[in-house]
């Protein structure tokens, strides 16, 4: 009788294979979260940056609206909610800026980060 050589292994290939599909679970999951979190900052930063280019003919609350609405459509949390957007003569800038606290989820472990865009354009 002939018998195959990955016969002999009484199941070890099995618990590699489940090891390396749990661990890829793991992964995909882990940068699922990580992922997301920064997507969201991403997002926001692009905004701001879009309505500083523009600033020149919009007003603050024209500005504060717009990215008001990218927030809320992200559904960020309520300390993102506060804008600060200051204009300056000299230079002649516009800043636009927020800043809000985010949990990075990881397997056993959630660990709390500060995320904080800003934008500035010359005027």
């Amino acid at each position: 009788m002939v018998t195959a050589r990955w016969a002999t292994r009484d199941g070890k290939s099995r618990i590699g294979c489940l090891l390396t599909i749990l661990m890829l679970i793991l992964i995909v999951y882990t940068g699922v979260n990580v992922g997301q979190v920064y997507y969201r900052y991403w997002m926001v930063l692009d905004e701001m940056k879009t309505q500083a280019r523009m600033a020149p003919g919009l007003t603050d609350d024209v500005i504060r609206r717009r990215v008001l609405q990218r927030i809320e459509e992200l559904e960020l949390p309520s300390e993102a909610r506060t804008i600060r957007i200051r204009r300056t003569a000299r230079p002649r800038e516009i800043f636009i800026g927020t800043s809000w606290q985010d949990t990075l989820i990881f397997p056993l472990y959630k660990h709390p980060i500060r995320l904080a865009p800003e934008a500035r354009q010359p005027l």
